[in-house]
């Protein structure tokens, strides 16, 4: 295939894919209800179901905008040729390939945040704000910011470094020990990221002893899970939403929880959130996931190295010759499809480990105070309740939240 008709089919799947999304965003907005459903009934009091439409529709009409903004930057970046300006221009002042390309990669990520910069001040500052979600302030936000800076720069400039050494070294063959370096690395960072990553931006606290520390632990020791710290974090410095999430690998476990979570939910409701995150871990999902990701990260690479050192991919994108990091943007774009039917089969896998998870808290711990749990975080996020079912099956890596509660009944009844 010749450098202008590859750079024709990049162009296409890049609209493709936004026209593609685009029509399931119009499909799920055409879903909402102006009146919930019999079946939902009681979850929403009404001025606030009335509220999460409202977000509904300003989250939409903001996606909109910024990905056709973002899409049409693309394919005008693409039609002139600019990468390969950019390429051309480096050339004359780096001569190192591999420091020629993690400049190259630099310079794009750092134009690419400028530019994005606006939408994320308009989305946390106005859309948040309006729907009372948003407690950061613009020190945080900038801070924010230059952490970020920083850890990409050692991080990824370190793993960049290392993965364009093995390019440069083993040609076609690199993809191997590319894998090795990519799965250790997404190793390291499950195991140590709560202890290294995460206090950088937010303060850990150990939970206070008291009836909650007691309720999570005895229920850790009665199903066997190796909990070894429980940690409240000050999510509430960002935003008024709630999570909670364990981290660590083998016997040693850290639970996470948010300190909105802990505000606005019940320790019973709390202890069966916690008892489907063990869940997880009991059905091994954790270790599969990986294990599904890993074999489609080799995947990824092998195709890769089909394509890594092709000149016409490079001549594509405006180059005069073959640029092994023009070729990594080509590839990225071209591999948009195969990447979105993973993406889709993930979420499958996702969704089927969530109704695994929920049934394994049902059935150690109890399903109401879970189901109580779900529709507070659902209610406090402004959650849609009448999601489209194609929009679901393409995004959702969560049942929908009638879903699972329908699920949960069955348990109910067994008792």
């Amino acid at each position: 295939m010749s450098s202008a008709q590859l750079l024709y089919l990049i162009i296409g799947i890049v609209l493709v894919d936004y026209f593609f999304d685009q029509l399931l965003d119009f499909f799920n907005m055409k879903s909402a209800k102006s009146k919930l459903p019999k079946e939902l009934e009681g979850i929403y009091p009404p001025e606030e179901y009335a509220k999460s439409q409202r977000y509904l529709k300003a989250r939409s009409k903001f996606s909109f905008l910024t990905t056709a903004f973002s899409t049409s930057l693309t394919v005008l970046v693409l039609a002139f040729g600019l990468f390969g300006d950019l390429h051309v221009w480096l050339s004359d002042h780096f001569q190192d390939p591999i420091v020629h390309s993690l400049i190259f990669f630099g310079v794009l990520f750092i134009v690419s945040d400028i530019i994005n910069i606006p939408f994320e001040l308009y989305s946390t500052f106005v859309i948040e704000e309006k729907f009372g979600f948003n407690k950061t302030s613009l020190k945080t936000f900038w801070l924010d910011k230059v952490k970020g800076y920083v850890l990409v720069a050692i991080l990824g400039g370190g793993l960049g470094y290392v993965l364009l050494w093995l390019i440069f070294e083993w040609h076609e063959q690199f993809w191997v020990y590319a894998l090795i370096v990519i799965t250790a690395f997404s190793l390291f960072m499950s195991i140590f990221y709560t202890s290294l990553i995460l206090p950088l931006f937010n303060k850990l606290t150990p939970l206070a002893d008291g009836e909650l520390k007691d309720k999570i632990n005895a229920y850790a020791d009665r199903v066997k899970f190796p909990l070894d710290n429980i940690f409240v974090i000050d999510g509430s410095k960002r935003s008024s939403k709630a999570n909670a999430f364990f981290s660590g690998m083998g016997k040693k476990k850290k639970i996470v929880l948010f300190d909105t979570l802990i505000e606005k939910q019940s320790d019973e409701e709390l202890v069966a959130v916690l008892a489907h995150e063990v869940g997880h871990f009991k059905k091994k999902h954790i270790v599969g996931s990986m294990i599904i990701s890993v074999i489609q990260m080799a995947i990824t690479l092998y195709v890769l190295s089909l394509l890594i050192f092709n000149e016409n991919l490079s001549m594509a994108l405006g180059a005069d010759g073959m640029s092994v990091h023009l070729n990594l943007v080509a590839f990225a774009l071209l591999y948009t499809p195969i990447s979105k039917l993973t993406g889709v089969l993930m979420n499958v896998i996702s969704r089927k480990n969530e109704f695994e998870a929920d049934a394994y808290a049902s059935t150690t711990y109890n399903p109401a105070p879970l189901q109580s749990a779900l529709k507070k975080l659902s209610v406090d996020s402004l959650t849609n309740l009448t999601p489209h079912p194609a929009y679901v099956f393409v995004n959702y890596s969560h049942p929908t939240l009638f879903e699972r509660l329908k699920h949960m009944d069955q348990f109910k009844k067994q008792e």
